[in-house]
């Protein structure tokens, strides 16, 4: 199986004033290509913490982290960025859209960054963007897009520089039923084209769209459902 991403009994903690809290216990999971991995929690149970480790936002206390081979641990931030750009697309709750740039803009706009030239961008971008069925709203801002709509563009700029690994943090949360559904498959359609999509959410609904469940509760990440889940 061809890996992504790694964390080897990574852990995070945080020190408020004399209290340590663990966010995240000793945890080791590989990310796969052609993997639709939900990692399922309530709030605060440490799964943005495990999302936080593999978008390379945190380092962990202690354990490794690897993306695309590399140990992320104690890069320095100007590496971190490129292995960021390079390998992951991230897509945010609140969709996270330039409000000035329309769509297409939005999705060129990481092009850019990593210097490819404004034609090839273009052409990219709407590529990106005819692969979600967003080719009719291109000049559109997102102040004119419905939720599920801002979402499929977020989408379009996560996938537009090729991430081997794309990480959503609660994607379908702001979103009607018809919109998660259609969101959802988009993200499905995408992990059987060779990349690794970890979704993290509290929403029971979207494990039938998971080739595997991560359970996370009180910072322990488990294959294994928790008790109290298996009566609902």
């Amino acid at each position: 199986m061809d890996i992504v991403a790694s964390v080897k009994n990574a852990s995070k903690q945080y020190k408020t004033g004399d209290t340590l809290i663990t966010a995240l216990q000793p945890t080791s999971f590989d990310f796969r290509r052609n993997e639709l991995t939900l990692i399922i929690g309530p709030s605060g149970s440490g799964k943005t913490t495990l999302l936080s480790l593999l978008g390379c936002v945190i380092f962990p206390t202690a354990g490794e982290v690897f993306v695309a081979g590399k140990l992320i641990n104690g890069m320095k931030q100007r590496e971190l960025a490129d292995v960021r750009l390079k390998n992951i697309g991230f897509v945010f709750q609140s969709f996270n859209l330039l409000a000035p740039l329309n769509a297409l803009d939005n999705v060129i706009h990481p092009l850019l960054l990593m210097g490819i030239s404004t034609s090839e961008a273009r052409a990219r971008a709407e590529e990106a963007l005819i692969k979600v069925g967003m080719q009719d709203r291109m000049k559109n801002l997102p102040k004119m897009l419905s939720g599920g709509q801002q979402q499929r563009v977020a989408i379009a700029r996560a996938l537009v520089t090729e991430p081997s690994l794309m990480l959503c943090d609660e994607p379908t949360a702001a979103l009607d039923t018809k919109s998660v559904s259609v969101v959802m498959e988009e993200l499905k359609m995408l992990s059987t084209t060779g990349k690794s999509v970890a979704v993290v959410t509290h929403d029971l609904r979207l494990k039938q769209y998971a080739d595997r469940i991560i359970y996370v509760n009180d910072g322990l990440a488990s294959e294994t459902p928790p008790e109290d889940e298996l009566f609902h």
